[in-house]
């Protein structure tokens, strides 16, 4: 079994090392590269192509929200976790509409990080508990603007959920059809609702077929 090809962007020296440490520690990951700013990060996956990245926020030269629309642009199929301190609603969403799939918090444990990293490959969306409690609070606020269709700019995996949403699937059938977790169905549909700002299921769908039709 290949392993795990992994791209560590973070410009702090300590945090950067103990990434690269605690992750080749595992037979299955493999770090490929590291770096300390954004720029050189989309260099690096053009080059390398791992298959996931570890990208921090700040960083020179190129911040890491530009640096994953960047990568996901050119590279769609490598994933981006944010390994941040942020909880701020304004970054959590960012990030997730230029394509990142997940957050990772600094404070994690080594465990939890390995065990994140795991949860990314198959496909799942990690939203620590802190930063679901922020976007969900984001999404109990009234007067969201509509956005036009062709702005949704939802990634494979979220229309793939829209079209069983539209199919009037509930959470559960969803994560078994696609062999994902209930929770993991529930982040996914926090981060649609957000794109296509309306938080009602039954509103959302007539919006989501119009996606499905028009994904672009």
């Amino acid at each position: 079994m290949s392993s795990i090809s992994i791209l560590i962007a973070e410009d702090q020296t300590i945090v950067r090392e103990g990434l690269e440490t605690i992750i080749n520690m595992e037979p299955e990951m493999e770090v490929v590269a590291t770096t300390d700013n954004g720029q050189t990060a989309c260099e690096l996956v053009e080059q390398l192509r791992p298959q996931l990245v570890l990208m921090d926020i700040e960083m020179p030269v190129m911040n890491g929200i530009a640096a994953t629309h960047q990568i996901k642009q050119s590279n769609p199929e490598t994933i981006v976790l944010i390994l941040t301190t942020f909880t701020e609603e304004d970054f959590i969403i960012e990030a997730l509409a230029k394509g990142a799939s997940g957050y990772l918090l600094k404070d994690f444990t080594s465990h939890k990080i390995i065990a994140s990293i795991r949860e990314a490959i198959r496909g799942e969306l990690m939203l620590p508990s802190k930063v679901a409690a922020k976007l969900a609070a984001r999404l109990r606020t009234t007067g969201v603007p509509q956005i036009p269709v062709q702005n949704y700019n939802l990634t494979p995996r979220e229309l793939q959920i829209a079209k069983l949403m539209t199919e009037y699937k509930n959470n559960r059938e969803i994560a078994d059809m696609l062999y994902i977790t209930e929770g993991t169905v529930r982040n996914y549909i926090s981060v649609i609702y957000e794109k296509i700002g309306m938080n009602d299921r039954t509103k959302a769908i007539p919006l989501l077929r119009q996606a499905l039709r028009d994904p672009d």
